[in-house]
């Protein structure tokens, strides 16, 4: 139950996602309008942008590396009512600070004149924040960055004029340390780039671990080589066994069995040995010279030189075969077929130990290198550890004198430099740009739903399998470019193509649908026009004539043919033509090898008729004594009348559904024309199908041409 729900899930989230794709443009249209609208109504207001940064007063300390520990206090004013940090927000908001801040940053006010005090003071804030030491400092502008640069100008001019003059240089030990450390940490990037080459070069990742596992995979290689040997051993018995039975060699076990199997020389060699005994019979009553007689030498001759071609165009050898093993017995059949695949057996596990044996000898000399390997890494790891203890301890040393320095700076320390800010705090760009976007994306779904609601069409393979309800034989694909759009014939054009592979496997399940009988005739059909019917016709009588049948393509399309298009043929003669008596049946025409085609010929005023008479029956009947397979393409179930006729004189009906063509009104009255007729319907076929959705992908490189291709065939002679 839970499988089948979220089969459900995902088939749904399908479906939207097909629409989603189908409407993109819509959707991408509406987004971007209403998204531009706002960002326009947005961006038209000039932009108020605000910096924040904070300062942390303390106690002045001049403190020492003995003193590290000591507690720093908090500034005290000289009365109890005064306040520290409303006194320190004073001096900060002083003229001569505020004076030196417009001067060092040149700032001007919107007509371009030199900001005066009082509008800078306007635009900055100094409070103290409640409970803590700590002082806040903001400041307003047009401009972003001039807003971020006016806090922290100000902020390290504070910190500058608040440092006190008995700073300390750096003392001596501090030098030495700055002066050392770079050098110890070359020296431990040294030692960590060797570490690293070396497990880089050497392949290594924990030895340990590849150790036990390399043991492991040895004991595996050497037992699947003791079993793979163990079934050569019985394999090259069972070979031995066999030969001596048959007394052949695998060579000739082969063309036996190859021969025995061919039709084509057993029935040739059935009519020579009659051709045989009707000679000896004869000799017994006329002389050598009689005419009968040489008739069947003659006949005999020729039989014999027909043999000898059809053995030699099958085994491509010139080892001579005897007269008496052309044909041989079941028993000896069966035989020679274990033979052959004996020896092929005995080439696999052959070929299977000789890569089992070399895997062995790698992972072999793999181990023999571990313990080497770990002695090198143990050397390289302790150089490692000794520069990384070194560092550290040159390192901390280092940020304590820098600690007891910074101690020494007075009682101010800047604990939050003001950034730029991303966003005004009005407009609210950022709110308004997601409110403008998310009304865009609601818009456009829901005109894209709304579109997708009032198109009836069918839309996806599995709304045409719920609709209908009849099997799914197979999936087109659409062609892209690179698989040669514009050719309607893509099987026979492009082999490799995924319609191809589509059409292949098509024909695969069409030899499934009736289980009571072989499928011999069958007709090809559509709901309504532009389905692509004539196209599933053409590359579907590729496929079976390319499978080695002799194939009929009909096209009974009387109203709107279409064959002879694809096939660029004239149409002047057809199957019109054929059932009013103005043609033989010989008038199909050979479009390939193994396929022939019949026109629809002149273009009738009321095709029922000819369709619906006894001359159709016949005809029918007599192509499929002379072909293997025939289509018939039909024309669309809702236009002619003609399809349900012929639906009774064949073996089955392919039904045609393209996606986006055909709507489902006229699906559902194709589905309940078929039921009331009583149509034999083999299954529908999905046309039109993206590459993605279909399944199906381009097999091109799949197969290698043989390179080594014979390039004679040399005839067998008879001992």
């Amino acid at each position: 139950m839970e499988s089948n729900q979220e089969d459900q899930n995902l088939l749904e989230f399908s479906n939207y996602s097909l629409v989603f794709k189908k409407h993109g443009l819509v959707i991408v249209s509406v987004i971007a309008f209403v998204f531009g609208l706002t960002g326009l109504l947005t961006f038209t207001q000039k932009p108020i942008y605000e910096a924040k940064g904070k300062l942390l007063l303390k106690q002045s300390d001049a403190s020492s590396l003995t003193g590290l520990n000591q507690k720093l206090g908090g500034l005290t004013g000289l009365s109890n009512a005064s306040n520290p940090l409303d006194t320190e927000a004073e001096i900060i908001r002083s003229n001569p600070m505020v004076q030196k801040i417009i001067d060092r940053l040149k700032l001007k006010d919107n007509q371009g004149n030199p900001l005066t005090i009082g509008e800078f003071i306007a635009k900055l804030k100094v409070t103290g924040i409640r409970g803590t030491d700590v002082m806040e400092l903001t400041y307003k502008s047009n401009n972003a960055t001039e807003t971020a640069v006016v806090v922290n100008t100000l902020m390290k001019t504070y910190w500058e004029d608040n440092i006190l003059m008995n700073r300390l240089e750096t003392t001596s030990a501090k030098e030495f340390l700055s002066k050392q450390l770079p050098q110890i940490e070359n020296r431990l990037a040294r030692a960590e780039a060797a570490l690293r080459n070396f497990k880089d070069k050497n392949q290594v990742v924990s030895l340990e671990a590849e150790a036990n596992l390399g043991v492991q995979e040895i004991k595996t290689l050497l037992s699947e080589i003791t079993k793979e040997k163990a079934q050569l051993e019985a394999v090259k018995s069972r070979s031995i066994g066999l030969q001596n039975q048959l007394n052949l060699s695998p060579k000739q076990a082969f063309n036996l069995a190859t021969i025995s199997q061919s039709r084509g020389v057993q029935q040739v060699l059935t009519e020579y040995e009659k051709v045989q005994d009707d000679l000896v019979v004869t000799q017994t009553r006329l002389t050598d010279q009689h005419p009968t007689v040489k008739n069947l030498r003659r006949k005999e001759q020729a039989l014999k030189q027909q043999i000898e071609k059809r053995v030699g165009d099958i085994i491509y050898s010139q080892e001579s075969i005897p007269e008496k093993n052309l044909q041989i017995g079941q028993l000896k059949q069966t035989l020679t077929t274990e033979l052959v695949q004996s020896q092929l057996n005995k080439l696999a596990l052959t070929n299977q130990i000789r890569v089992l044996q070399n895997a062995f000898l790698i992972k072999q000399a793999r181990l023999r290198m571990l313990p080497r390997l770990e002695q090198q890494q143990r050397a390289l790891e302790r150089r490692l550890q000794v520069g990384q203890t070194t560092y550290q301890q040159v390192f901390k040393q280092l940020q304590e004198m820098e600690v007891v320095e910074k101690q020494k700076v007075g009682n101010v320390r800047i604990i939050s430099e003001a950034l730029i800010p991303d966003t005004a705090i009005s407009p609210k760009i950022s709110f308004n740009l997601a409110l403008g976007g998310f009304l865009g994306v609601l818009l456009g779904i829901g005109l894209a739903l709304l579109l997708e609601a009032m198109d009836k069409s069918l839309k996806t393979v599995e709304e045409a399998k719920q609709l209908l309800g009849y099997p799914l034989l197979g999936s087109i694909p659409s062609l892209s470019h690179k698989e040669g759009i514009g050719s309607e014939l893509p099987i026979r054009d492009n082999p490799y193509s995924s319609a191809s592979a589509a059409f292949e496997m098509l024909m695969t399940n069409l030899n499934f649908t009736l289980s009571d009988k072989e499928l011999r005739v069958i007709l090809v059909t559509s709901s309504i026009p532009n389905e692509g019917k004539s196209f599933v016709a053409a590359n579907l009588a590729v496929a079976k004539a390319q499978m080695g049948c002799r194939v009929l393509l009909v096209d009974a399309d009387m109203r709107r043919p279409r064959q002879h298009e694809i096939w660029q043929l004239p149409n002047f003669v057809g199957l019109s033509n054929v059932l009013v008596g103005q043609s033989e049946l010989t008038t199909p025409t050979q479009v390939m090898v193994g396929l022939e085609l019949l026109t629809s010929g002149t273009i009738p005023p009321n095709p029922v008729p000819l369709i619906n008479s006894q001359r159709m029956d016949l005809l029918i009947k007599e192509y499929a004594k002379e072909y293997d397979f025939i289509i018939i393409d039909t024309p669309p179930l809702s236009i002619a009348a003609e399809t349900q006729i012929l639906g009774k004189l064949v073996d089955g009906m392919l039904l045609v559904v393209r996606p986006g063509v055909v709507d489902s009104p006229a699906a559902i009255a194709t589905k309940s024309l078929l039921e009331q007729s009583g149509q034999q319907v083999l299954g529908m076929v999905v046309n039109g199908v993206a590459t993605e959705i279909s399944g199906y992908y381009s097999y091109k490189g799949y197969y290698e041409k043989n390179s080594s291709g014979r390039n004679s065939k040399d005839k067998v002679k008879f001992a």
